[in-house]
């Protein structure tokens, strides 16, 4: 077997690649992929509209546009569900209260650049329609990938996960929208220390697998985290809305997250290490393993060991939302 290729492939997508009306628009986010159609920045009075639930949201920021107040869980949610309707026709989203409400645009990055790497296979041609298989490991109960992926590539996705009420309210959200019934299924993980097995059925086969990893590696370096990142949030709220809100805001969590969203043992680097190890049993059935990893320190030791596996290929992929770097690694057989 041939020694594996291993590939660095930064961010080029500038503000050269943004047409001229996004540039103008002021929360412009050019570093964000040239794809990522939430790279000009929320329209607000649009998504109020789509999504009444977020008037109650709005306020006027310092210079007197209007905001949401991003340390509030209510309306984190409520500008994910406006997202997703405006964006990906999900007229019916949900999630239920305490699990992880991710940030739509920057899980939208990671899937135009897997586009991207899929088509470096076809020619550079971007493979879109349901001949296109991803698997989506850990999907949790907001199923953001896999509705990424189906409604902008038309994609037939998988979502899979071991939380069984993230598994039942990823599964409302595919029943209750007729366009995501068409390509979404969503299964739950029964194994407790599997991640492909039990999943990946005999003589099934996938031209990706995406994953969003644990990052922390103990429940109180979550809460240290999720307190940190709140405190930051509260102290931008607490300069446009005054001290009430401040003191208010220092109590929530706005992402929030199960134990199995936020952290396991070892933290990211051990579940992808086990993730790389487990691959090898279906080098033959998915075509691109990847995962997202938040520490730019895991990427070269991870790759090093899905080279030791024998990946064939190997690839670090760089991603930018405003000024936070955020990447994913991806390996074949």
């Amino acid at each position: 077997m041939k020694s594996a290729q291993t590939e660095s492939i930064k961010n080029s997508h500038t503000a050269k690649s943004t047409s001229t009306a996004m540039d103008k628009k002021t929360n412009a986010k050019p570093e964000m992929h040239h794809r990522n159609p939430h790279n000009i920045g929320y329209d607000f009075v649009k998504l109020a509209e789509l999504h009444p639930p977020i008037k109650d949201c709005l306020a006027p920021n310092p210079m007197g546009k209007l905001t949401i107040d991003f340390s509030q869980p209510s309306a984190v949610k409520a500008l994910n569900a406006g997202l997703l309707k405006q964006f990906y026709q999900v007229e019916h989203w949900d999630i239920p209260d305490g699990f992880l409400c991710p940030a739509v645009p920057g899980r939208a990055d990671y899937i135009h650049y897997l586009a991207d790497l899929l088509g470096q296979d076809n020619g550079g041609n971007i493979p879109q329609g349901k001949q296109v298989r991803g698997l989506d490991i850990g999907t949790g109960a907001n199923l953001i990938y896999p509705i990424v992926a189906s409604q902008s590539y038309g994609w037939n996705m998988i979502g899979s996960d071991i939380n069984e009420a993230s598994y039942a309210s990823a599964s409302l959200i595919v029943e209750s929208n007729s366009n995501l019934r068409k390509l979404v299924k969503v299964r739950l993980q029964k194994q407790q220390n599997a991640i492909f097995s039990g999943i990946v059925k005999e003589n099934e086969s996938f031209d990706f697998s995406l994953c969003n990893p644990p990052f922390h590696i103990s429940a109180d370096a979550a809460l240290a985290g999720s307190r940190k990142k709140n405190k930051n949030l509260a102290r931008h709220s607490h300069k446009r809305r005054g001290k009430d809100s401040t003191a208010k805001n220092q109590s929530s969590l706005n992402f929030g997250g199960q134990h199995n969203e936020l952290w396991c043992e070892g933290g990211e680097f051990e579940f992808v290490k086990n993730m790389i190890n487990e691959s090898v049993e279906f080098k033959n059935q998915v075509t691109w393993f990847t995962s997202l990893l938040s520490k730019k320190e895991n990427v070269v030791p991870l790759l090093k060991l899905a080279e030791k596996h024998g990946a064939t290929e190997c690839k670090h992929i760089s991603m930018a939302q405003g000024a936070k770097a955020t990447r994913f690694i991806a390996w074949r057989f």
